[in-house]
């Protein structure tokens, strides 16, 4: 029979994890902790009294032994970090995770790990990072002022995942899909970020297989994203091109659906490689491919600037149907007496 273990504040939330083992429910009570924990195995649940009531913050050091965060050094510690053989059906929910110098939620290799209902805050490099696993669901979340992602998923062939109903804000990305395949990305608020949403195709040297195919978006609401990325060495998504003002931008996609979207009044108040609130463009350049057999259905574009859309993609392999933009390019798509093209005034 799985144990329920209640850790108080004060008490070991590890040494729970390590006494109970597989199948353990870990109930946190109110109050703040100060450890970074890491669950090895599977089955585990951990679960707070809330955001602002449960809070999980940097304490002395890490567990020993624990997996360093993928590509970073060994003193970057994150919050909570699963990872490990066979580690499977990993539930964290209901608290607060701030101020570390890696991720807030870092899970690799894992099959079925849910993060719901968390604020991860303030963590330097991700706020919640799936890398490598399937089965992933991010839902209600918070997340906010992390140098790269708020929410990622990366490296996820078979994601089967569902990233709904969250709230990011002051990153780089606001929700990342880094070569990761079969993602629901659904009802998320996306805002003051430098791009509110990026599906990326990209090959990197030593990485695993690209590719973003087969993925859902809709019914977001994507707005007020202006901070400059990729300007500064050590800024805001300093390893990646200079983005600022965009709020959704699909690059080497394929056979994605873009639908009933709000992605409006997003700004750029540095340098940008892309131009618009709305974009699509391939990355063949860097080992991907050019963006093919994506659906864009009822997405209302709208004050955005310089451009509403920016559609860097042959038209005739996208489909378009019931989009709402201002300006855009190509501009002839607005320019026609009918809706034709998919996209009217």
């Amino acid at each position: 029979m799985s144990q329920v273990k209640t850790v108080r504040p004060g008490e070991s939330i590890q040494r729970a994890l390590d006494e109970a083992g597989p199948g353990a429910s870990i109930v946190l009570t109110e109050g703040t902790y100060t450890e970074s924990v890491w669950i090895r195995h599977g089955g585990v649940s951990l679960t707070g009294a809330g955001p602002g009531r449960t809070v999980l913050a940097p304490g002395d050091g890490a567990p020993a032994d624990v997996p360093r965060l993928h590509d970073a050094s060994e003193d970057v510690v994150s919050g909570v970090t699963v990872y490990g053989d066979a580690v499977a059906n990993v539930t964290i929910e209901a608290l607060t995770v701030t101020g570390f110098t890696g991720a807030g939620i870092y899970a690799h290799s894992v099959a079925g790990v849910s993060v719901r209902d968390v604020e991860a805050r303030g963590n330097a490099v991700w706020g919640v990072y799936l890398r490598e696993s399937s089965g992933c669901e991010v839902s209600g979340c918070r997340a906010s002022g992390s140098q790269y992602g708020g929410v990622a998923l990366s490296f996820c062939p078979d994601s089967d995942a569902l990233v709904a109903g969250n709230e990011t804000s002051a990153n780089a990305f606001g929700i990342f899909v880094d070569n990761s395949s079969g993602a629901r990305v659904v009802r998320n608020a996306c805002h003051g970020n430098a791009i509110g949403m990026l599906l990326l195709n990209q090959v990197y040297e030593g990485e695993p297989a690209g590719g973003v195919r087969d993925c859902l978006v809709a019914g977001n609401d994507l707005h007020g994203n202006g901070l400059a990325a990729g300007a500064e060495p050590d800024g805001l998504g300093a390893a990646g091109p200079p983005i600022s003002g965009v709020g959704l931008a699909l690059i080497g996609t394929h056979r994605v659906a873009v639908v009933d979207n709000h992605i409006h009044d997003n700004h750029p108040s540095g340098e940008s490689v892309m131009g618009a609130g709305f974009v699509i463009g391939s990355s063949k350049d860097w080992g991907g491919d050019d963006a093919l057999d994506n659906h864009l259905l009822w997405n209302r574009v709208t004050g955005n600037t310089p451009l509403d859309f920016q559609l860097g993609a042959d038209l005739t392999r996208q489909t378009c149907a019931g989009n709402v933009a201002g300006k855009g390019d190509p501009a002839e798509l607005l320019d026609r007496d009918d809706a034709s093209g998919g996209w009217r005034r």
